[in-house]
This record gives C-alpha cells, structure tokens and sequence, in this order.
C-alpha cells in the first residue's frame, strides 16, 4: 500500500521558494528604502536566496526615506524601476489606479505561499481584481510610555483621555516647564487628534471610499481643537520648541528629553518601538499603555495599515524569478530569522511563527502586536484612505496645523481650510 503525502499550498510555495530557479545568469535589481539594519538585513537575506539559486543576481538599491518616494516616481514614469520594489501602502493606488500598474501576483500564485496571508492583508494589495503587492508587516499607532519616569512624577499610565490631561500637567509640574507626557513629531500629534476625534464623530478625515472629506465641519474643528489643547494642557511638546531643538521632525530617540526621562511618552507606530528603547538610559524602562479610548466610541480611533509592501515590476523580464524571491523575502523561515524585525511584526504566518518560536519578538513588541491584533479582530480599524498619505495632501493637512502651531491663524480659520480646501485638493488627486 503506497503512502500518499499532501502538501498545502503554503508547503508547495515554501519548497518552490527554495527549489534552484535555473535561470541562467538572470540579474534582478531590488530596491528599498530604511535605516542601517534593514540595508544589513536584507543584502544578507538577497545572500541566502542567491546562494540556494546559482546563476541568479540580486542587485539591492537602497537608500533612506527622504527621496525615496521621489526617485521611485521617476523611473516608473520612465519604465526603469526596478524589479523589485518596497512601497507605502498608501502610494499603490497612485502607481497603480486600475491594477495594471504592477506585475499581477494572482497569475503567479503557485509560487507564493498565500494561504500565510489573511484574507484582509490580500485585499490591501489587491486593486481592480489583481494582487499588485503583499504586506511585509502591518502597524498601528500605539501608546508608547516611558513607565519609570512616569512613577518618578508619582503618576500612573493614563488610560482615559481625562486622565491624559490631568496627568500631562501634574508630569510638568513635578518635572518643570521642559518636561512634556508626550513628545511627539508635528504628524503624531495630528494623528493623536484625530483618534480622538474619530472616538466621538465615528468619521475619519477622509472618505475611505471616495475622494472627499468624510468628518462634519464641526468635527473637523473639534479635530483642530483637540490639537491645540493637547499643547496648551501641556500634553505635547509645542511645535516651536520642538523645531528649536535640532528640527520638528527629528526623531524622539534622538531627543535627549527622551532618553533621559524628562519626555515620557510617545504616540507612534509599534514598528519603531525598538528604536525608541534603543536610546534610554539605564534610568528609564518603557511600556505599552491602554488605547485611550471615549466611553461610548463609535470607532477606536486606531490608525493602522501595511507598513510595507512588495511589489513586482510589470516590466521585469524574469517574473518568476521575482516572484520566488518576493516569496522567499517574505514567507520563508530562513529569510525571516536573517530579516528579523526590520521591517516590523511579519504579516506571513510562517515568518511570524519562525520569530515567536526563537523568541525574537520582544515583550513590547508583542504587547503592542496583541493589542492590534484585538482591535482588528474586533473591527476597530478600518483601512485609510490611501489620500490620507499622500504626499501632497500630507503636506496640505501639516501646513494647516502648523498655522495654528505657530499662532498665524486661528482655530476656525484652520478648519475652515481643512474642510474646504481639503475636499478641493482631494478631488485634483483622486
């Protein structure tokens, strides 16, 4: 009697990933963007994938955030971007408004392990029928607080929004007028608004499904409102001081307020988690906090969505190669012990529990992923829209709140903008 053994589909992939390609001297190029351990990272892992495929070539193109986005626009506008490319979430609809913009991952499915992928990280990839790009991780906004400098101020982590302002003074208070609860890049605080204001309206700014802005005027001046009064309670590092102290977009790691406790917490992505540990000193030890959220919330308020995704160039004259190497980045077990979490908590099931399993996901970084987790499990978050992030329109919303910031215009005449300019400028970029 012959023993029969099934494979999943997942295992199919994982072995198709590993197979040799036998694709004579064919070269790829591969670009990202990131910091010194993801280019370390990742040319380590194009080593592991090179060297279980002889004859193929992986050039990495690697370089920082800043111009990133710009130069990309460049070589698609040109047919020359790579084979391989790492995008924002948010950019796929512009490079890609009909699904044809990349190559058509669904045609290619027997060599990807998509069954690793929840049906909701498919979807975020998936424009007019076709699987344009896989998630590499996905990442919300979290509470990070600085727990030891908090119980030096004889305070608990908040976990209302009464209690959030109630504590912000009392932590100035005990710690002078350079102190601050929460520290935060002009987009943090803008972001930690907006929860606030999506908790009580049930709306976020913009329409996930058209190009418009979804929030009333009246909750967009409250969106505004908030904002200021996070600063004035003395929740929030001011805009001004903040842009005194080396720049208003540099880094709260690099920040001495924070590494030495006089700054206790951060509202940020939990894919940065690390880096904001990375820089306290032995005084300080950081935990994750509740979700502030509104008694009652029609919605929590969560901003989450793919931090990174993968994408295969249309143009590539070696699709299947591509694909096995997106693959391998991605889902196998290999690469995920090379890669770690430099691109965040992995979306694959397989790369995840490669990491859990080795204990390489850390106790913040796990308390952060649980609590996203619930909230989507929970239907707490929905998807943005994809406008929200884009670049221009990014600009438009922090030049508005930068007005306020600096006192050159007042609280109405910046929502009045919001509403009004904003609905404009979205339809010009839909």
């Amino acid at each position: 009697m012959q023993r029969r053994t099934i494979l999943t589909a997942a295992a199919l992939a994982a072995l198709a990933s590993t197979a040799p390609v036998h694709a004579q001297d064919a070269t790829l190029r591969f670009s990202w963007w990131g910091g010194g351990e993801r280019h370390e990272t990742t040319l380590k892992a194009i080593a592991a994938f090179e060297a279980k495929n002889p004859g193929v070539k992986i050039k990495g193109e690697y370089m920082g955030f800043n111009g990133y986005q710009e130069r990309l626009s460049t070589q698609i506008a040109g047919g020359s971007e790579a084979d391989i490319v790492q995008l924002n979430w948010a950019w796929l609809s512009s490079y890609s408004k009909s699904g044809t913009g990349f190559l058509d991952l669904g045609a290619h499915k027997n060599l990807l392990a998509l069954d690793q992928f929840a049906p909701a990280d498919l979807k975020m990839g998936t424009l007019g029928g076709k699987l344009n790009a896989l998630p590499a991780a996905y990442t919300a906004r979290v509470f990070v607080w600085n727990q030891a400098a908090i119980e030096r101020a004889g305070l608990k982590l908040p976990t209302t929004w009464d209690e959030l302002f109630a504590a912000g003074k009392a932590f100035q208070a005990k710690n002078g007028d350079k102190a601050y609860l929460l520290d935060g890049e002009p987009y943090d605080v803008l972001l930690l608004s907006h929860a606030y204001v999506q908790q009580k309206h049930g709306k976020p700014y913009v329409d996930p499904n058209e190009p418009k802005v979804a929030m009333s005027q009246e909750a967009v001046l409250e969106w505004v409102q908030m904002y200021k009064k996070l600063v004035d309670s003395k929740v929030a590092t001011p805009l001004p001081y903040r842009a005194s102290l080396g720049g208003a977009e540099k880094p709260t790691e690099q920040q001495q307020d924070w590494t030495n406790g006089n700054w206790a917490g951060n509202y940020t992505w939990d894919s940065v988690v690390r880096l904001r540990e990375s820089t306290l000193d032995k005084n300080q030890k950081l935990a994750i906090g509740p979700f502030l959220t509104l008694p009652g919330a029609k919605h929590s308020g969560m901003f989450g969505r793919p931090s990174l995704m993968f994408a295969v160039s249309k143009r590539t004259k070696h699709p299947e190669v591509a694909v096995k190497f997106l693959n391998f980045l991605l889902t196998d077990p290999q690469a995920a012990q090379i890669l770690g979490l430099s691109r965040g908590v992995p979306s694959a099931s397989g790369a995840l529990h490669a990491l859990l399993k080795d204990n390489r996901i850390g106790p913040l970084e796990q308390a952060a992923y649980q609590q996203i987790k619930l909230q989507k499990e929970a239907g707490g978050i929905d998807l943005p829209s994809p406008l929200f992030e884009n670049q221009r329109f990014s600009k438009f919303m922090r030049e508005v709140f930068e007005t306020v910031a600096y006192g050159k215009a007042t609280e109405q005449e910046a929502a009045r903008r919001l509403y009004e300019e904003g609905n404009t400028l979205l339809k010009r970029i839909k």
